[in-house]
C-alpha cells in the first residue's frame, strides 16, 4: 500500500529541485526513519524563499513568511516547507528577532537536539548528518546541538521537549544537556501557559508517561509547573490498601499500567490524589478524610491555571470527586447506581478506577460489577435513560406553581422509573399528588 504522505513529500522535493533549489526532508521524519519508525508528518527544508515556494505550488498557507515558513497543501495533507536559515538573537524566549537565510548546515545547527537535526535526500536515499544525530540514536542519547545552555535560552520550552523525547524514546539525557535543564528550570515560566500545557499533555498521554513524570521531578521542572504533584512524594499511605508505597509512587504506577491515555484520563490520574497531602492525618490508621472534594477543587485550580478547555477541566474535577464512589456501588439503590453509570464522564471514571485498584490493592470486584451492570442495562434502551413520563406543563395542569420544587418532583418520578416502580404517567401523577401536596390550597 502506497504511503501517500511520503509520496507527496517526495513530489514537493522534486518540484523544488527541478527549479534549481536544494531541498531535503528534515527533523522528526528523518529521525523516525533512522529509528525505523513510520513518520507521522514530513517537513521539508530548502534554499527557496517562502515567496518562491508560494509561486511554485498551487495551494499554500503563509504561516510564517518572515521566518521563511510556508505550508504546502497536497490534497488534505499539509507539509511545512521552511527556508534554510540562521537565527539571530532570541528575546522572547521563543522566536529570533531576525533570521538570515543561509544553507543546509547552518539551518541544522540552529535546531534543538541532534536527533532532530538530520536531513534526508529522498532522491539519493541518503541521510545527511552534520551534528552526530545518527550516532546519538544508535547510543540512545538525547543531546542538544552545540551549547545546551544557549539552546535552552533561545526557547525555554525545549527543556520540556527534552523530557518528552527522552521518555518517549527511552533515551538518556546527555550530562551537559540535563545539567542545563536543571540550571534553567525556573525560567520555564517565561514560556506561554498554552505551550507548557500542550507539552505536558504530550508527556502524560505518551506510553512512557511514568518515565516522563520522573524526569520532570528530577530536572526540577515539575516543581515549577506542577508543584502540587511534588508534594505527593513521601506522603505515606495505609499499607493494607496501598502496599506499593507513597502517593507519588501510586500515581506513577498508574501511568506505568495505563500506557497511552486521553488528556482527560491522564490528568485525572495525575491529580486524583492531589488532595491527600493536605488531608493527611493519623488516627487508628493513616487517613485522608475529604481528599476527594479537596482534590477536585485543587485540580480545578491547576487545570484553570494551565488554561485547559472547560470541558476537560470539569470532567477531571468530576472524576476526582467521584473516584471513591466505586467503593459503594454494590450497596447503592438502583436509581443512584443508574444515575452514576449514565454520567457522560463515567467511561473515563471507570478507567480511572481500574488503574487506581491495579496500582494499589489489586481488587477489581467493583469494576467487574459496574461492567456487568452496564451490559445488563444496555439490553434495554430505557433502562438508563427512560423517556420522561411527566414534564413541567403536566405539573402546572395539576395546579403547581413553577418553582425550584419542580426539579425535585421530576427527579422523584425519574428515580421511580429507574427503579422500575413507576411505569405509567397516570401512576406518576397520582404519586406526585400524594407525596407533594400543592401548597397554599
Amino acid at each position: 500500500m502506497k504511503n501517500v504522505k511520503l509520496e507527496n513529500a517526495k513530489k514537493i522535493v522534486n518540484t523544488l529541485r527541478k527549479k534549481g533549489y536544494e531541498a531535503y526532508f528534515v527533523g522528526g521524519c528523518v529521525r523516525d526513519r533512522v529509528m525505523k519508525k513510520v513518520p507521522k508528518d514530513y517537513d521539508i527544508a530548502t534554499d527557496a524563499t517562502a515567496r518562491d515556494v508560494m509561486k511554485l505550488f498551487r495551494k499554500t498557507i503563509p504561516v510564517g513568511v518572515q521566518f521563511g515558513v510556508v505550508v504546502v497543501v497536497k490534497g488534505k495533507i499539509q507539509y511545512e516547507v521552511a527556508t534554510f536559515r540562521k537565527d539571530g538573537e532570541y528575546i522572547d524566549g521563543r522566536r529570533p528577532v531576525k533570521v538570515h537565510f543561509s544553507n543546509a548546515k547552518e539551518d541544522v545547527l540552529r535546531r534543538d537536539f541532534t536527533i532532530n537535526g538530520l536531513l534526508y535526500d529522498p532522491a539519493k536515499r541518503k541521510t545527511l548528518d552534520y551534528v552526530g544525530g545518527v550516532k546519538d540514536i544508535e547510543k540512545k542519547v538525547l543531546r542538544c546541538i552545540g551549547d545546551a545552555e544557549k539552546r535552552f535560552k533561545e526557547d525555554k520550552l525545549r527543556m520540556l521537549r527534552a523530557v518528552r523525547f527522552s521518555a518517549r524514546f527511552g533515551y538518556i539525557i546527555e550530562k551537559k544537556t540535563f545539567a542545563a535543564i536543571k540550571k534553567h528550570a525556573s525560567k520555564i515560566h517565561e514560556v506561554s501557559t498554552e505551550r507548557i500545557r500542550d507539552e505536558l499533555s504530550k508527556i502524560f498521554t505518551d506510553k512512557n508517561a511514568a518515565q516522563g513524570m520522573d524526569l520532570l521531578v528530577k530536572s526540577g521542572l515539575m516543581k515549577e509547573v506542577l508543584p502540587e504533584v511534588c508534594k505527593m512524594q513521601g506522603v505515606a499511605q495505609p499499607p493494607n490498601f496501598h502496599p506499593e508505597g507513597d502517593v507519588y509512587v501510586h500515581t506513577r504506577l498508574m501511568f506505568e499500567l495505563g500506557k497511552k491515555m486521553s488528556a482527560t484520563l491522564a490528568f485525572a490520574v495525575l491529580l486524583h490524589d492531589v488532595g491527600k497531602p493536605d488531608t493527611y492525618r493519623v488516627a487508628e490508621r493513616i487517613r485522608f478524610d475529604g481528599h476527594t472534594w479537596v482534590g477536585a477543587r485543587m485540580a480545578g485550580v491547576i487545570m484553570k491555571r494551565l488554561k485547559f478547555p472547560n470541558d476537560i477541566r470539569k470532567a477531571v474535577e468530576i472524576a476526582i470527586f467521584n473516584h471513591l464512589k466505586f467503593m459503594d456501588v454494590k450497596k447503592m439503590r438502583v436509581n443512584k447506581l443508574k444515575r452514576f453509570l449514565k454520567e457522560p464522564t463515567f467511561p473515563m471514571e471507570l478507567d480511572l478506577h481500574r488503574l487506581d485498584c491495579l496500582a494499589s490493592h489489586g481488587m477489581l470486584d467493583n469494576w467487574h460489577f459496574c461492567k456487568r451492570k452496564l451490559r445488563e442495562y444496555s439490553r434495554t434502551k430505557e433502562a438508563l435513560r427512560p423517556k420522561p413520563l411527566v414534564n413541567g406543563n403536566d405539573l402546572i395542569k395539576l395546579g403547581y406553581v413553577p418553582s425550584p420544587r419542580f426539579k425535585e418532583i421530576l427527579t422523584f418520578v425519574e428515580d421511580g422509573q429507574l427503579e422500575n416502580t413507576i411505569k405509567t404517567k397516570r401512576h406518576a401523577l397520582s404519586l406526585i399528588k400524594k407525596h407533594y401536596p400543592i401548597e397554599n390550597k
